[in-house]
């Protein structure tokens, strides 16, 4: 059974949907799988929660 885990900053669930349905769609392709075999975890990450090069991601400026 595939399990995919997506570390993520927080999406719109419709976003998330789409993403799972991509992403099953994708498994059944290539492995073959059962659409119903197929897991996915979203894991959402406040930028507060993680840092990049020592700076935590709510210190870092866009480009």
């Amino acid at each position: 059974m595939p399990i995919v885990t997506i570390q993520q900053f927080p999406r719109d669930v419709e976003q998330k949907r789409e993403l799972a349905k991509r992403i099953t769609a994708a498994f059944v392709e290539v492995y073959e799988a059962k659409p119903e075999s197929v897991q996915v975890f979203f894991s959402e990450v406040e930028s507060e929660d993680w840092a990049k090069g020592g700076v935590m991601g709510c210190d870092l400026t866009s480009n």
